[in-house]
């Protein structure tokens, strides 16, 4: 008699029906153990590999957040152009790392995360901090072309407001005490079509602010070029030697090479495009961008005067400082499709 029949008969079951009743209990029992060993495998397996993912992140993130730490430390003393390229690097470095950290949440511990999070908002603390110590927001105070004007200057904020209806042409500025790139550009204007010549725009900060329906070309390289409280407006503009700041835009379209690009508070808008870093958005939506497309005699020129790389252009890669959603495209910008772009702009 096998061992079968002797377990049969000793648990009470008879002939070759009890034996197989034992057979497959044995069995069920066999392999529940070997399905229990193989959970065990893939638990252990499971957590090494969360380890290893672990060890992974705090070795990429630790490296990184150190490469901003030190360009951060090499601003001290930089010149105004320099520190202002370093701090765009820092500021996209720092976005991608709190990519890469929105990325691993799923595997890192409650712990590990609020001290990466931690980590990451001490970033962005020191480039703030860089950026108010390195470069100040400047006060202006401006003199309109008029004998009155030229008796008692007006002081103004960072962003002035000329007399209605004039234009905010270039004069003298006073800063804290020091001397200031000279501004000028275009203030508190309606469906007129303006126009700045290379000479008037040269190495000038150009401000645009309060227009509504209006056709502007700035032909030229200016230094700087700062948009505000723009509506329904066509704005072309030469190549601009370090950055361009956009706020409070709607329904227009806007043309220029630049080396940096930031823009905040703008809505339905298309952005012909020629940028050297990474473009920013901040609290925008329905953003278009599509490459740059304008041309004039001295075009060629202008972007030899500016230093801009013709040949760099990343007029696609925008960053959205409010969509951190890493493999998901922010819904709040989007390529023009090349069958809408517009080509043709006109004197």
């Amino acid at each position: 008699m096998d061992l079968t029949n002797d377990i049969s008969q000793e648990y009470g079951f008879a002939g070759e029906s009890g034996a197989a009743k034992i057979q497959e209990r044995l069995q069920r029992r066999h392999q529940e153990r070997i399905e229990d060993a193989e959970r065990r495998k893939e638990a252990k397996e499971s957590q090494s590999v969360a380890e290893e993912k672990g060890d992974y992140f705090f070795s990429t993130f630790n490296r990184e957040r150190e490469s901003i730490e030190e360009l951060l430390s090499s601003c001290s003393g930089a010149e105004r152009a320099v520190l202002t390229q370093r701090l765009e690097e820092a500021t996209a470095k720092t976005l991608q790392l709190q990519k890469f950290l929105s990325d691993s949440t799923l595997f890192l511990k409650s712990y590990d995360l609020r001290q990466a999070q931690a980590a990451l908002q001490k970033l962005q603390t020191s480039i703030a901090e860089t950026r108010e110590e390195g470069l100040p927001k400047k006060k202006f105070a401006f003199r309109a072309r008029t004998k009155a004007a030229d008796k008692v200057p007006a002081p103004v904020s960072d962003t002035p407001s000329p007399v209605a209806g004039t234009p905010a042409d270039s004069g003298s500025t006073e800063v804290d005490g020091g001397a200031a790139p000279e501004k000028c550009g275009f203030s508190n204007m309606d469906n007129v079509s303006l126009t700045k010549t290379a000479e008037e725009i040269l190495k000038h900060d150009v401000l645009l602010t309060h227009l509504t329906n209006c056709k502007v070309r700035l032909f030229g390289s200016p230094s700087t070029l700062h948009l505000k409280h723009i509506d329904s407006c066509e704005i072309l503009c030469g190549p601009v030697s370090s950055s361009i700041f956009i706020d409070q835009c709607k329904n227009s379209t806007l043309v220029f090479p630049c080396q940096q690009l930031r823009t905040h508070n703008t809505t339905d808008t298309q952005v012909y495009l020629h940028v050297t870093s990474r473009a920013i958005i901040e609290d925008c939506r329905g953003v278009g961008f599509a490459p740059f497309s304008w041309s004039y005699p001295t075009l060629e020129e202008d972007f030899a005067v500016s230093g801009l790389d013709k040949d760099r252009n990343n007029w696609n890669q925008v960053d959205d400082f409010n969509w951190l959603a890493a493999g998901t495209p922010s819904p709040n910008w989007t390529v023009i499709p090349e069958a809408d772009r517009k080509t043709n702009w006109g004197p």
